[in-house]
């Protein structure tokens, strides 16, 4: 194969398929590492700049044990220097997993008549936000089997209707979507219910080895889901998650993927994606997957190091797929979001024991504890959880988060508006022991801000003692 340097690709144009597998593979299999050429990434990483493919198929490349330390450190320095300790909550809630599409790695697929079909009626609905609620909740992520069911009008209402049920002082502040791809309308219907980041994510970014496991329904045309979220930003959605399913394909391969998605998305639309998802393939129902990919969890790591390097200023999602002890060292190499409390079998919230049966949820969890267990932990370890919403809700998405973030400007506001919704949770849900930690932390992380701010978030803290609540920068 013969090496096309980046700068001479073709020019991107949405709607059109951007991947190459054959131009990723020439990266992998040409370019050379060596410590001193992954000192000078990290250092262009840690000055806050996205690497480009090149760079990236170096970190991928360095393999020697040097080098893995150097990019793992990088990774945390990178964290430290953006995101802070602050750490964000959600809760996935599974809608519907009536599915039409017949993918051999999940459980909800259509050929699998073990796995018992549900959609919640809005009954149900209101029930298990008010069970999430009851324990904290701010932020959730609405999931949804491919079916013609769950059309942009339902999805729409589902998200009215999350946004509407309110129990004492809990509400649902931030409503993001994994669903099916759309076209462009449906993409605008459910923009105007008021969603926060639409995710979706293409599993694997190898065209032949998506073929092997996509074997009916829509969701087996590679390029129509590939090219579904220029669909979304053409509809008005700037804010858009992608992600690949760990274990489909080579992991090395899916990185240079996410980070070639991700170049594409700013290069066409000025904005990147906000979130990046890596999950990897985990037990499920009727499960039909050999382990010739696994990733173990050192490659695993690795990964996540390496995507922070990548893309700085991106959000990532580590879901509790992944045992808490991982996740707990994850969170340090760059992870910024991580689900707590979750519960992946339909209507099961609201249930007072765990329920734990592959043939009602999508895939294995390996973390359940509960949010307030995942809180008291991250307190022991002084990071700062947050269920901030400030900046979909004052309009700073997409290129408007772009113009904050990439200077550096949000972690003023992150700070801040996390340590608020934090001593919202103290007040209302925690128990004696995590409130003193968390107040602890509270004060510990004062000190971060300048003295206006800091009199400020005092101010705002002895009004959410008072009944106030919702208050942010």
């Amino acid at each position: 194969m013969q090496f096309r340097p980046e700068t001479y690709r073709l020019p991107d144009v949405p709607m059109q398929p951007f991947i190459d597998t054959e131009e990723i593979w020439d990266y992998l299999n040409h370019t050379q590492s060596t410590p001193e050429k992954v000192r000078l990434i990290i250092k262009k990483s840690l000055a806050k700049n996205r690497l480009n493919l090149t760079e990236t198929a170096t970190l991928i490349n360095a393999t020697d044990k040097e080098s893995v330390q150097l990019i793992k450190e990088g990774a945390r320095e990178l964290k430290k220097r953006i995101y802070g300790n602050r750490i964000v909550l959600f809760a996935p809630l599974y809608v519907g997993n009536k599915c039409s599409n017949n993918c051999t790695y999940c459980g909800f697929r259509a050929s699998n008549t073990e796995q018992v079909r549900k959609t919640l009626t809005d009954d149900e609905l209101v029930k298990e936000i008010e069970a999430l609620e009851d324990n904290g909740q701010k932020r959730l992520i609405l999931v949804y089997g491919e079916h013609a069911q769950y059309s942009p009008e339902f999805i729409a209402g589902t998200v009215r209707t999350a946004y509407r049920v309110k129990k004492g002082n809990g509400e649902i502040r931030r409503v993001n979507i994994n669903a099916a791809p759309l076209e462009i309308e449906g993409f605008r219907i459910v923009k105007e219910a008021g969603i926060g980041t639409f995710q979706i994510f293409q599993e694997t970014y190898h065209r032949e080895a998506y073929q092997t496991y996509h074997l009916r329904g829509k969701k087996a045309d590679f390029n129509y889901r590939l090219t579904s979220l220029d669909r979304a930003q053409e509809a008005g959605i700037d804010d858009v998650g992608i992600g690949a399913l760990i274990g489909l394909y080579d992991w090395r391969f899916e990185v240079m993927g996410l980070v070639r998605h991700t170049n594409h998305l700013e290069a066409c639309y000025n904005v990147g994606p906000h979130t990046i998802s890596f999950p990897r393939i985990k037990d499920a129902s009727m499960l039909q997957m050999g382990d010739r990919y696994f990733a173990s969890d050192e490659d695993f790591s690795r990964l996540v190091a390496i995507l922070r390097l990548a893309v700085p200023y991106t959000g990532m999602i580590l879901t509790a797929r992944e045992p808490a002890a991982l996740r707990n060292e994850l969170i340090q190499y760059g992870v910024s979001q991580i689900d707590g409390g979750t519960r992946i079998e339909l209507g099961s919230y609201r249930e007072t024991e765990k329920i734990h049966d592959l043939n009602k949820g999508q895939f294995r969890i390996n973390d359940d504890r509960s949010l307030n267990e995942i809180i008291d932990e991250l307190l022991a370890q002084d990071m700062l959880p947050s269920f901030c919403t400030a900046c979909y809700r004052l309009g700073r998405t997409g290129e408007h988060f772009m113009e904050f973030s990439v200077p550096g400007f949000i972690k003023r506001f992150c700070t801040p508006n996390a340590m608020l919704t934090l001593a919202e949770y103290l007040v209302d849900y925690a128990p004696p022991q995590t409130a003193e930690r968390g107040w602890s932390v509270i004060e510990a992380n004062m000190v971060t801000l300048t003295d206006k701010m800091r009199s400020a978030v005092r101010e705002r803290i002895e009004k959410i003692h008072q009944g106030e609540r919702d208050l942010y920068f």
